[in-house]
């Protein structure tokens, strides 16, 4: 028998073609064809990346010139967010009054009276007043504390020495200045530091009421 395309029904009612198609969709064989949401993704960043790059096309360089570019962007983001990191560390740090080791207020004062012999002022003004710091420590006026910093030290001993608190403030400020600062130090500096750390090892603290 020969069939012609004519006898071939081809209306197929809707509800039907609906079922029809409902049950197709439901062969195992879709899903597992569909692609994964991670594919997805790739697929679709795919698609912008290189809708960016035809954008792109005409500037100077041609695509290879734009990642030059976001390279370069990249390195200069790493560069400054690392610098900043070193910054903010040593902000932290600025001020403080004692680095490394800590020695006691003899060897503080042996160190300074040797750089100030050198003629290094610098040094000589650093480790006079790490002296005296140290010194009030040992005499327990001041807590012993780490990280404390100049104006920390002036202030806190100030309070139990008031004669001396503008002394002491002045001193704090000439170290921060030089240490911290880059100033030179001066022979004037370090003696003004040498007869206040004498004058501090003189006097009696004062007693606070709590």
């Amino acid at each position: 028998m020969i069939f012609r395309l004519t006898d071939v029904p081809v209306d197929i009612d809707r509800d039907p073609a609906r079922l029809r198609a409902i049950e197709e969709l439901r062969d195992p064989a879709y899903p597992a064809a569909r692609p994964g949401l991670f594919q997805q993704i790739m697929q679709w960043l795919g698609q912008r990346i290189s809708e960016l790059l035809a954008e792109l096309d005409g500037v100077p360089g041609g695509p290879l010139g734009v990642l030059l570019v976001l390279g370069l962007l990249i390195v200069l983001i790493v560069v400054v967010r690392l610098r900043i990191g070193r910054v903010g560390r040593a902000a932290r740090a600025a001020g403080e009054v004692f680095t490394g080791r800590r020695r006691s207020a003899d060897e503080y004062r042996r160190a300074a009276g040797e750089a100030a012999a050198r003629g290094q002022l610098a040094d000589a003004v650093r480790e006079r007043f790490r002296a005296l710091v140290r010194g009030l420590e040992e005499r327990t006026v001041l807590e012993d504390r780490s990280g404390r910093t100049a104006d920390e030290a002036a202030a806190e001993a100030g309070v139990v020495l008031p004669g001396l608190a503008e002394d002491l403030a002045a001193a704090a400020r000439l170290f921060d200045d030089v240490h911290y600062g880059g100033r030179p130090g001066t022979e004037a500096g370090y003696r003004m530091l040498t007869g206040l750390d004498e004058r501090v090892q003189r006097a009696k603290p004062v007693l606070v009421d709590a």
